[in-house]
């Protein structure tokens, strides 16, 4: 249950990201390069964010052998 939990909320983050990307891609086009920089920066800290939790579900949820 926990690595479903897990990777359901980088999935999530992943969302998130991707929209924030596609925010920043538009204001690029529409010419708002304040905008499009800020939501890149944005969608960057979620994609880590997204890349943590992935792999903090990796690594805590494997079988501890003795």
């Amino acid at each position: 249950m926990k690595r479903f939990i897990g990777i359901a909320i980088s999935v999530f983050y992943g969302i998130l990201a991707a929209l924030a990307f596609t925010s920043s891609a538009r204001n690029w086009f529409l010419q708002n390069s304040d905008l499009g920089l800020w939501w890149a920066v944005i969608g960057t800290l979620l994609g880590i964010a997204g890349l943590g939790a992935i792999l903090g579900t990796w690594f805590h949820t494997r079988p501890v052998e003795d």
